[in-house]
Parts: structure tokens; C-alpha cells; sequence
């Protein structure tokens, strides 16, 4: 049995139910513990990856639903091994955004920039190199949200430091973000999750 297996073995008992995160990754959690003796690492991104390959249904943050009359298996392109080596290589890797790497003790991997779920190619010009920490941000918040958030850390690091190029650079990143903000509110978009990317 694979993790995914034992997710929705969670969703098919409950079928047509919105079932919040919470409660389906403690199950899993302590399950996969009892059947296995090891523990599950990231339900959470089991649980993305049965949401992007059209198996639950997303309600709303945090709340999922399996609907077998609704499912549908998606072709969604994953990077192959040569790709991805290409992509870590060309990243040096390192985490693009926090210049993390293995011998930081960060975990890598390979993200699709524009997200596979909504079209995202598995090229190396759509892929970056994410350690595990700066990965989940970015699926949590949304490109532009953790964009944001982690150009003002840099930012209030710049200013502590008084590296003027460097709050510059922030500074100039922020008002891109607001400026596309307001584009999205003036054009009605008024879409959940805020991406650069789709």
C-alpha cells in the first residue's frame, strides 16, 4: 500500500463529505505509524498531488471532498530524471530562492513555476530548484503572497544591515507585487489564490 493508497482509502469511506485537513492527516499519520512503523512524512503534499491529479475536489483551504461521479485523472506532466538533474545543475543546487542547499541540510526539489495543475509545462524553463521549507511556503500562500512575504524578510534584513542595493531591489519587487495586486482588483479577478504564474 502506498500513502496515496491509504488517503483514499480515508476518502472513499467518506465519500461526498468535505473532509478538513486536520482530520484526514492525523488518521493517515497515525495509521500509516500502526500499519507500517514508519512515519508518514508529508501528507501534505499526498494530498496536493491527489487534488492535482483530479482524484478529490478542493472546496476551499484546507477542505477536500472525494467524489467518485466528479473524478477526473488529469495527463499532468511531471519532470523526468534527466530534467530534473538538468534543472538542480543549472540551480547549482541550491534552493532559488534561499540559496539553500544539501549542505545546509535542505532537502531539494524540483518545482514547476507554473504549476502543473494549471498547465505547467515539465521543461527545464518552468522548473526551479526549492528546498522543502521554501516549496511548502509557495504551495501554502500562493507565488505572489510568498513572494511577498519573503522579499519583506529580506528586506527588513537589508534595512538592519543598511545594504541600500539590496533595499532597492526589495523595495522595487514589493511595488511590482502591489501594482500587480491592483491590476487583478481593477480588471474583477477575483480568484482565491493569487499567482504571477495562472
Amino acid at each position: 500500500m502506498s500513502q496515496s493508497d491509504l488517503l483514499m482509502e480515508y476518502f472513499k469511506k467518506h465519500p461526498k463529505k468535505d473532509i478538513k485537513h486536520p482530520e484526514i492527516v492525523d488518521w493517515a499519520t497515525v495509521e500509516w505509524k500502526k500499519r507500517t512503523g514508519e512515519v508518514f512524512r508529508d501528507p501534505d503534499r499526498a494530498i496536493r498531488k491527489l487534488h492535482q491529479n483530479g482524484i478529490l475536489a478542493k472546496i476551499k483551504k484546507g477542505v477536500y471532498r472525494y467524489d467518485p461521479d466528479l473524478v477526473k485523472v488529469r495527463d499532468l506532466e511531471d519532470f523526468d530524471a534527466k530534467t530534473k538533474k538538468a534543472i538542480l545543475e543549472r540551480d547549482d543546487y541550491k534552493c532559488v530562492l534561499c540559496n539553500k542547499g544539501e549542505k545546509e541540510g535542505a532537502e531539494l526539489h524540483v518545482d514547476h513555476i507554473k504549476p502543473k495543475d494549471k498547465g505547467g509545462k515539465a521543461t527545464i524553463d518552468n522548473g526551479q530548484t526549492l528546498c522543502s521549507e521554501c516549496n511548502i511556503l509557495k504551495k501554502r500562500y500562493g507565488t505572489t503572497d510568498f513572494l511577498k512575504k519573503y522579499s519583506i524578510k529580506m528586506l527588513n534584513i537589508a534595512r538592519k544591515y543598511n545594504d541600500k542595493e539590496v533595499i532597492s531591489f526589495f523595495e522595487d519587487i514589493l511595488d511590482v507585487i502591489a501594482k500587480h495586486k491592483d491590476k487583478k482588483k481593477s480588471s474583477g479577478d477575483t480568484t482565491k489564490q493569487d499567482t504571477l504564474f495562472g
